[in-house]
């Protein structure tokens, strides 16, 4: 499972023109899921982005998390974390697992970042999204479980 973690001011994302998933200052994280992801994966990656230290604290540092700070994450599913362009220049997509498997895995992720006390907003599976994202640095991290 990866994540790509991005500061932002302010993230969005919208479907056929509606506003499906907003958040202010805080973190907005592209999900890829692949074939071999488990429960255990998602909650891994939840608890890597809930205590992910790349939010400035009095001082101007990166020492802060949304643990720390309480703020808000947009999750949205990204099934190209797993394109692979090794064999040329049109990705393959053999790696990313098959919406069947990587929507309750997603969810997974989603449902936990809750539980931690995390707010989310996501985007909404298996459509075509508009993702809006004002990266803050920019600050993107790439994580992976």
């Amino acid at each position: 499972m990866r994540g790509l973690v991005q500061r932002v001011t302010s993230a969005s994302v919208s479907v056929d023109g509606e506003l499906v998933g907003e958040i202010g200052v805080g973190l907005c994280v592209l999900v890829g899921v692949t074939h071999e992801d488990t429960i255990a994966n998602a909650h891994k990656l939840a608890e890597k982005i809930w205590n992910l230290r790349i939010l400035d604290d009095q001082a101007g540092v990166m020492n802060r998390s949304l643990a720390d700070t309480g703020g808000q994450v947009l999750i949205v599913s990204q099934f190209t974390l797993y394109g692979d362009t090794s064999g040329g220049r049109r990705p393959s997509w053999i790696a990313a697992a098959r919406p069947e498997h990587a929507e309750p895995m997603v969810q997974a992720v989603v449902d936990h970042l809750r539980g931690l006390g995390a707010t989310v907003a996501t985007g909404r599976f298996r459509t075509e999204m508009v993702v809006a994202i004002n990266n803050d640095g920019p600050v993107t991290v790439l994580i992976e479980t």
